[in-house]
Order: C-alpha cells, then structure tokens, then sequence
C-alpha cells in the first residue's frame, strides 16, 4: 500500500511541476511579445512610454548664390536699363561710398543714384554716347545731365553732381569724353564724391545697371604677351 501511495504522490508532484514550467513559459512568451510591441500587457505590467517621433520636415534646397546677389530690386515694368556704359563716370573703378536705395513712394526718403569716391578736381566723364540736356546750377550745386543715344522713348538720362561743367546744353558727347570737373560735395559724403544718377522721364533707376559685367567687376580684357614662344 505504501508503495502505491508513494507512486501516486510522485505522479501528483510531476503533473504539478510540468504544468508550472508550461505556465511560466507562456508568461515568458507574453512577456516577449508585449516589449517587443505586440499583444496585451502581462497583469501589472506598465510600459514605457515610447520617445515622440520628429515630426516630418521639408527639406529645403540650398539658396544659390545668385539668388543671394539679387538683393538690387528690378526695375519697374517695361522700364529696361540696357548695359551701354563704357566707361565710369570717375577714376577706373572708384568705390562706392552709398548705393542705390530707392524710394517706396514718389516723394518718399531714398537714395535716387550712387555715390562714388573721388577727389575735389577729378575729371569727371559721360558714361555713354549722348547729347547734353542740362549743363547748370541746381540749388546752388552744379549738374551735368546727358540724354543716352539710342535707349528709347524717353530716354535713359544720366545725371552727375556736384559738377563745374565743361560742355554746354545740347552739345553731343562721346563714352569717356570729359564732361565736367568735380566740386567740393561738402556734408553729403565728408571727403568728396560724385552722386551719379539714372532716370527715364521721371523715373529713377540704378545708374549701376549701365555697367556691363567686364567693366563693373574687373574692367575691360587686355592681351598679355606670350613667353617662351617662338615667333614665325
């Protein structure tokens, strides 16, 4: 008898034991599949709270460098400004001591041309080819105006000041021709400068634009010599 009882309790046990292995197996089995994201959570589990994903972001293309350069506002709407200047109208390339700021209204603050460094006596010269239509004092400063062949109806009209002119109204001038000498410019720009502006009829433009590329950046090509190189 005791040795069927002892049969019996071992079977007991063993049922007992194989199926606590199996239950903790499943339990294991849950575990892994609910942190891998999947399944319900096991009794008295808490997951963590996952990181907020980056909201998606449009990738811009990078702005080129011409586009960076473009800051200069265009001119107005069938005013064009063809680039016919052949010369500056002071030294080889002179500085700029202010651009062009134009105005937001007719009568509006601005900066209706250019300023360029130069000293008091420097010659000062016709951009392009034209005829002079103003040779004169304006509130006490001299003006040069030259009306531009060949760049329509009205056309382009450069202006320079503070000028003692040496052509008169209605003379025809040449690009580079001497038109005037430059005055003391007093309080608008400290140690001298010649203001330089651009119109069509009553339009003020970038006298700036006139300048083709090889005379606004580096001036006008030259041919160098060869060395080293036999001639026929």
């Amino acid at each position: 008898m005791s040795g069927m009882r002892a049969v019996r309790w071992a079977g007991r046990w063993c049922g007992a034991a194989i199926g606590a292995a199996a239950g903790a197996a499943v339990a294991l089995l849950a575990s892994v599949a609910w942190a891998a994201g999947g399944g319900p959570a096991p009794p008295g589990a808490s997951r963590a709270p996952s990181a907020p994903s980056a909201p998606a972001t449009a990738i811009s293309p990078a702005a080129s460098p011409a586009s960076s350069l473009a800051s200069s506002p265009a001119p107005p709407d069938g005013v064009a400004v063809p680039a016919v200047a052949r010369a500056w109208p002071v030294g080889v390339r002179p500085r700029v001591l202010r651009g062009w700021e134009p105005p937001a209204s007719a009568y509006g603050p601005g900066h209706r041309g250019v300023d360029l460094a130069a000293a008091p006596g420097a010659p000062v010269r016709a951009v392009a080819a034209g005829r002079v239509s103003f040779a004169g004092r304006v509130a006490g400063r001299g003006v040069v105006s030259v009306e531009l062949t060949g760049t329509g109806d009205p056309p382009l009209r450069t202006t320079y000041e503070p000028v003692r002119a040496t052509v008169g109204e209605g003379d025809a001038v040449t690009a580079g021709q001497i038109v005037g000498v430059l005055e003391a410019a007093g309080p608008h720009c400290g140690n001298g400068c010649l203001h330089w502006g651009l119109l069509r009829g009553e339009e003020y433009l970038n006298p700036l634009l006139l300048l083709p590329p090889w005379l606004l950046n580096t001036g006008p090509p030259r041919l160098l010599p060869v060395l080293e190189v036999a001639l026929p």
